[in-house]
């Protein structure tokens, strides 16, 4: 972890933000509150501003309990900001996830004494678990995902993978698909089931007010008429298809606002010399908030913004999906906020949630792009196809929901057993 310092700091240095609270990824967490007696603490871990939306519900229904506190860590700053806004009164505390390397995650730990960890996704830091098997803490993996690339890495070095995941006690994995996977590793000792998506329990309206909405395609530079295409995510070679889909659609006299939120802040030098001047004015919200007159294309090079975005688009294209990418950025929070979606034959990271969502009518699939230019000319000329979609997208959420149930009641099993086991060790 030592030698990954200097690119991690350049790193932090492009997505700016990162001052703030600065000491904690050094394992400094400042004010953290002592531990209550009979409360136990879950430290939950939540990467980005789409696990910690997701993580909401789980947090309300935690909150409800008190024998329960959770202190909350993420890692981006624009995460940190969320989760101090949205959700200080389900939690204790809220910080940086420290650095993974030993001096700052033993220092982390020292300060949050955590009675149980969870994690999400794919996140699974060494170090974080190896302090978690020195303490003898449990650790959930919630929404539990294996990419095909990490499936084949795993399954290749298994003799370091085993030793790396045996610290996690139960892994509630996202789909059937990741469930096998998981399986197969023969993580021995480790309860592996499917939970389900928690996002699918997120609520569709729970992220922004009217006023919010209408404030937010202002500083988009989108006049009330317009109708916004989104590129969600988006990574090489995909923004010029987005933009010239656009292009066509204006042509052909639709009042189009396209938005494009890069998947990596820090490619924006890259986007912006991807687009140039041909495909009209493009403005970058790093610059200005508020776009200036005339602007065509809209680069929100933020991070952590793409699920407000989301909120105020027409028709969304869901990015790292056309050749030569093909592992593909998660639909779900496009399909729960009733969006219409268009993505291309690259979905392996998300393969059984994308194919529900084209078998439900909530997104079609595209493989050139000549055939996104003209899906979304289509589209955004058919209000009444938008509408057919985004609806089939927010019945197939409704279909999808309980996973936060499950999760919540694995946690406080969990939780329950650790103390019985404490209360049987000898003195």
């Amino acid at each position: 972890m030592l030698c990954l310092l200097p690119a991690y700091t350049v790193r932090m240095w492009r997505r700016g933000g990162y001052r703030k609270h600065f000491g904690h990824r050094f394992g400094f967490m400042g004010s953290v509150p002592p531990k209550r007696p009979g409360v136990r603490r879950i430290w939950l871990q939540a990467v980005s501003v789409g696990e910690l939306l997701a993580v909401g519900p789980m947090l309300e229904q935690l909150a409800s309990d008190s024998a329960i506190e959770v202190c909350l860590t993420t890692t981006t700053s624009t995460g940190r900001s969320l989760a101090e806004s949205k959700y200080d009164r389900l939690t204790v505390w809220q910080g940086i996830f420290p650095l993974d390397w030993f001096p700052c995650s033993a220092r982390a730990w020292k300060c949050l004494q955590p009675d149980l960890i969870v994690l999400m996704e794919s996140e699974m830091w060494p170090e974080h678990l190896h302090q978690a098997q020195e303490h003898a803490v449990p650790v959930v993996l919630l929404n539990g995902r294996l990419s095909d690339r990490s499936f084949r890495r795993y399954r290749a070095c298994r003799a370091i993978a085993r030793p790396l995941l045996k610290p996690l006690t139960a892994i509630l994995a996202g789909t059937e698909q990741d469930r096998e996977r998981f399986d197969a590793l023969g993580l021995e000792g480790v309860s592996i089931r499917n939970g389900g998506n928690m996002k699918f329990d997120v609520p569709a309206g729970s992220l922004l007010s009217a006023e919010e909405r209408s404030a937010l395609r202002t500083e988009a530079g989108a006049n009330p008429e317009d109708l916004i295409f989104l590129g969600a995510s988006t990574w090489p070679g995909e923004e010029e298809m987005i933009a010239a889909a656009a292009q066509a659609a204006r042509a052909e006299g639709l009042p189009v606002q396209t938005i494009i939120v890069p998947r990596h802040a820090e490619r924006r030098a890259a986007v912006a010399e991807a687009l140039g001047n041909h495909w009209g004015n493009v403005h970058f919200r790093t610059q200005q908030r508020q776009a200036p007159p005339g602007t065509d294309i809209y680069v929100a090079d933020t991070t952590g913004e793409l699920a407000r975005f989301v909120g105020i688009a027409d028709l969304v294209f869901v990015g790292k999906t056309m050749p030569p990418h093909t592992e593909g950025q998660t639909p779900i929070e496009a399909a729960c906020r009733g969006r219409p979606i268009l993505l291309g034959p690259g979905t392996s990271n998300f393969r059984q949630i994308v194919a529900s969502l084209i078998e439900a009518g909530a997104a079609r699939r595209i493989t050139t792009p000549q055939e996104l230019l003209n899906a979304a000319v289509e589209l955004l000329r058919n209000a009444e196809a938008r509408k057919r979609m985004g609806a089939a997208g927010a019945d197939l959420q409704r279909k999808h929901q309980g996973a936060t149930a499950g999760a919540v009641d694995a946690l406080k099993n969990l939780l329950s057993k650790a103390k019985d086991e404490e209360a049987s060790r000898p003195l």
